[in-house]
């Protein structure tokens, strides 16, 4: 290049060379590529932004188009060690009472669909975190001990979980034993006087410890009600990009009668004749940008209902189901990971592995 110095070429291969290993960096391990992007000043940390300085702008585009195109490494890769030895799957014979796939082809994940053996040979493999986020707002923190043993019996068994507890209560956090590798992270939050209110911050909140708190620092995250206990394996099987879970009440529910937000004036509204199936909002979880972008979109849409005078029929559950009729889970869970117990057995359901506790809701909530 005429008039270029020995100087500028040796800048301009250092800085080509710098760009290739953020880009390098970016397609394994994008869940904590933004914060790289905060401290060398290509996005600003409080707007999440690009700065508009020149080339800084054109490197962080460029380098956010690889990160959506890219999943971490530890997602994309299913490696069996050499040796294992299993029962050999077939195509053929299995379960025939239940649909084990969405219309969409996401798997539908029920007892007698997949080897535990099998899964967690591969994932142990990955050293994975999960997070875990629980509300323990109130009277509902009596229920944390309960959870937290159970979950430590049947919960990601073998693998790290950081279980954030959000709860106005930080000194009635029950002291529980916990498994290596796994943590209680207490994070207080204000109470409030309608149970309501509870429900829908909830996705602002787990939106807003994503982006300040857990990237770089998990694999996955889901999100569990702390009013329910784990009565079975509940592990690796579930994870994957966007994970919805059907509700044990509706799932055998004609489209028709399914709980929707049926007013246009809403943000959740599911016209009628439209949707899948009627999602639980007591177990979603996925990667750490998916689950993000999902919670931040229940967000701003609860805000513009709140603005316009309006609360969907069932607040962050609603709009919940708004965003999964048109943005469609990877995977959904079967009610064997979301059952209630005031429900009596099911013949489709041969095991339960997590459920509501039954309780009096008069007792635990504030209005």
């Amino acid at each position: 290049m005429q008039g270029c110095t020995p100087n500028m070429k040796l800048y301009s291969l250092c800085l080509t060379g710098a760009l290739i290993l953020l880009i390098v960096y970016a397609c394994f391990y994008s869940e904590s590529i933004r914060p790289v992007l905060h401290d060398i000043g290509i996005i600003d940390r409080k707007s999440d932004r690009f700065h508009d300085n020149g080339a800084n702008s054109t490197c962080g585009l460029l380098l956010l188009r690889t990160l959506s195109s890219h999943h971490p490494s530890k997602t994309r890769n299913k490696i069996l060690p050499q040796g294992l030895l299993y029962k050999k799957p077939s195509v053929v014979s299995g379960r025939t009472d239940v649909v084990s796939v969405a219309p969409w082809m996401a798997p539908i994940v029920w007892e007698g669909g997949f080897d535990s053996v099998v899964l967690d040979s591969i994932y142990e493999q990955m050293n994975i975190t999960v997070a875990t986020t629980v509300f323990a707002l109130g009277k509902y923190v009596a229920f944390l001990k309960d959870f937290l043993e159970t979950a430590e019996k049947h919960y990601m068994v073998g693998y790290k979980v950081d279980y954030y507890i959000f709860t106005d209560r930080p000194g009635d956090i029950p002291n529980v034993t916990l498994a290596e590798g796994r943590r209680v992270r207490v994070l207080k939050v204000p109470s409030s006087n309608r149970w309501q209110e509870i429900s829908a911050r909830r996705m602002e909140m787990i939106q807003l410890l994503i982006e300040n708190t857990i990237r770089g620092q998990a694999d996955y995250i889901f999100c569990l009600d702390v009013d329910s206990k784990f009565h079975a394996h509940f592990g690796v099987e579930v994870l994957g990009r966007l994970v919805a879970t059907i509700h044990p009440g509706y799932y055998a529910t004609d489209r028709g009668s399914l709980p929707y937000e049926r007013r246009p004036e809403s943000r959740a509204y599911i016209p009628w004749g439209e949707g899948d199936f009627y999602y639980g909002g007591a177990v979603f979880g996925g990667l750490l940008e998916d689950v993000r972008a999902m919670t931040e979109t229940c967000r701003r849409n609860f805000e513009a209902d709140t603005a316009n005078g309006i609360e969907a029929a069932w607040q962050e559950e609603s709009h919940l189901n708004r965003y999964f009729t048109y943005n469609k889970p990877s995977k959904l869970l079967s009610p064997e990971y979301l059952w209630q117990d005031i429900h009596g057995w099911s013949k489709d359901v041969k095991i339960i592995r997590f459920s509501g506790v039954a309780k009096n809701y008069a007792d635990f909530r504030p209005n």
